[in-house]
């Protein structure tokens, strides 16, 4: 463990535990943000995901490795985006199922309280832009210079108007201006605009920016205090996990429950020992297009473009093109415009918070584009789909160097693999050979295989699927390297 006796970003003796929070699904941000490669994960700026840039933010002076909690299903994600910034995590917590921040908190907490006691907690949202992390940090050293053994701080936004898409902060006046921390009168749910507005005039009223500070025991007894079951619950999953390299499994076989709820409604709006500090920090929770827009660059007309954009007469736009196509507008204004390989979205700015119905309709109808992305990752690469029709579908697939697919087969499809780049190691039925580029190979329903990049550059090829069903479930694995289902049966 690494010392927690070493000058941290003001000059104190604390060092700082970040705890990242890598839950949410982002669906105001379809098409971009999808279940299996949420928002967190996105490339919204153009320099990195929110996630990595969450965690270098706090990867310098003062801080320790950084503790995440996520799901399965984003594990191996996750563990790629850190190691592409360099970034070594303490531990990823694994959920099995997202029950919000109260239990993610208490998860990270008990693992801390039973592994690495006495440590001062930053809890961080891993979707949150911020704008100056000089700030940042000086709202950081400002909690830890007003530490307290009892007290848990939270940081509050200097609203920048009546904003409606957040909850609020009430805190008693303090007087000493940004960074400087007064005790909380109340949190307040996302208000209506006129209540928005007396908040604002009062002058007392801050944003609620879901950031927190305070050490490891002092946040489980209010959790005992305040929501036992969840503190309990928390205990016992950790105490019967199980450790795999990086990641952590909570144990679900503890027999209690545990209720999915915010730490907001749980500790924070019963306990009296919550004090914030205000603060100024460009921040943006990035929750809609028109979050983005208004974070983005803008042109003379008030447009932000990524992508190949061709733009006539338009104004106030915000036009990104993640696919292969060239997207042009003519007479155009206020609008979000948002094109993947798979999906486009069109609609105005002011409607951007209702893009979430649009991802309810898709779901409904069974539509895919709302869980998996344009570029699907796995553990060992990428594929993505490149075309398809009843009884084929056509695969673009990348394999890392040195790595491998399972062992499996499939009971309803053939594949055809053809090599366009690298080398691939084939193993199909009790044959396993060699094949480079412009070589192929045929696999037929029923059959075991594996692919594996034995090289040390990207292995390319097409895969082309012949069958009656080509759904991502008719898979049996029964060698993974990864870890996933090898008993047999299907997943």
């Amino acid at each position: 463990m690494e010392s927690r006796k070493l000058q941290n970003i003001d000059q104190t003796e604390t060092m700082v535990r970040p705890l990242v929070l890598c839950g949410g699904a982002g669906s105001r941000l379809w098409p971009l943000s999808r279940t299996l490669y949420p928002k967190q994960l996105s490339n919204l700026s153009g320099e990195g995901s929110l996630l990595q840039n969450t965690v270098r933010r706090v990867s310098g002076a003062g801080f320790l490795k950084p503790i995440l909690v996520t799901g399965e299903e984003h594990r191996f994600l996750i563990r790629d985006q850190l190691e592409a910034v360099g970034i070594e995590p303490e531990c990823i917590i694994l959920e099995s199922n997202g029950r919000n921040t109260a239990p993610a908190i208490a998860l990270a907490a008990e693992w801390l309280a039973q592994y690495h006691p006495d440590e001062t907690l930053l809890v961080l949202p891993a979707d949150h832009v911020i704008g100056d992390d000089q700030a940042f940090k000086a709202a950081v050293s400002a909690a830890l210079r007003a530490s307290d053994p009892k007290k848990l701080f939270t940081f509050g936004i200097k609203p920048r108007g009546p904003a409606t898409g957040f909850g609020y902060i009430e805190v008693a006046t303090s007087g000493g201006g940004l960074a400087q921390p007064a005790a909380v009168l109340r949190f307040v749910e996302k208000p209506g605009l006129e209540k928005a507005r007396e908040f604002i005039s009062s002058g007392g009223y801050y944003w609620n920016s879901g950031m927190f500070l305070f050490q490891t025991d002092a946040f489980l007894a209010e959790l005992r205090s305040h929501a036992p079951e969840i503190a309990e619950w928390a205990r016992a999953a950790v105490a019967a996990g199980q450790a795999d390299a990086l990641f952590f499994r909570p144990s679900e076989d503890g027999g209690t429950s545990c209720p999915a709820i915010s730490v907001d409604c749980a500790v924070m709006e019963k306990s009296t020992n919550i004090h914030m500090v205000p603060t100024d920090m460009a921040w943006s929770d990035v929750g809609s297009w028109e979050g983005v827009w208004e974070l983005s660059d803008h042109d003379l007309n008030g447009n932000s473009f990524r992508g190949e954009v061709v733009a006539i007469d338009t104004s106030g736009t915000l036009v990104r093109s993640d696919g292969d196509a060239t997207i042009a507008t003519v007479g155009v204004k206020d609008l979000a415009i948002v094109a993947t390989k798979d999906a486009i979205l069109i609609a105005s700015r002011d409607r951007a918070e209702d893009v979430r119905e649009v991802v309810q309709v898709l779901r409904a109808r069974g539509d895919t584009t709302t869980e998996l992305p344009a570029i699907v990752h796995r553990p060992w690469g990428t594929y993505q789909t490149i075309g398809r029709d009843a009884r084929s579908q056509t695969k673009r697939i990348i394999v890392k160097p040195g790595a491998k697919l399972s062992l499996q087969l499939h009971h309803h499809r053939s594949e055809h693999w053809v090599v366009v780049s690298g080398t691939a190691e084939v193993t199909v039925g009790e044959t396993t050979q060699l094949l480079h580029e412009n070589q192929s190979t045929y696999i037929s329903a029923g059959t075991f295989h594996r692919l594996a990049n034995p090289g040390k550059v990207p292995l390319h090829l097409i895969e082309v699927q012949c069958g009656t069903y080509l759904g991502e479930d008719d898979i049996v694995r029964f060698e993974d390297d990864y870890g996933r289902n090898t008993d047999g049966s299907k997943g």
